[in-house]
């Protein structure tokens, strides 16, 4: 499970199983994890996650997308 970022204290990542889905990340905090979809970016859930940090998570993702989608279709490219 690559990690793409690690920030404060979430770790962005996505399963080497996630090919066939939408580009996404999965978010984890302790024993809270969310899933975004990446294009567009929309939260598919919240894992445990109070709103606050949702909104967070979603502005850090926002600033680091095109950083995010690359590191995806690095890995899964053919």
């Amino acid at each position: 499970m690559p990690t793409i970022l690690r920030i404060g204290p979430y770790r962005f990542f996505f399963y080497s199983g996630d090919r066939d889905e939408p580009p996404h990340v999965h978010i984890e905090r302790d024993d809270k994890i969310a899933k975004v979809w990446l294009e567009p970016l929309r939260l598919y859930s919240s894992g445990g996650f109070s709103r606050i940090e949702i909104s967070r998570i979603l502005k850090t993702i926002e600033e680091n997308q095109k950083v995010m989608l690359e590191a995806w279709n690095d890995y899964f490219s053919d």
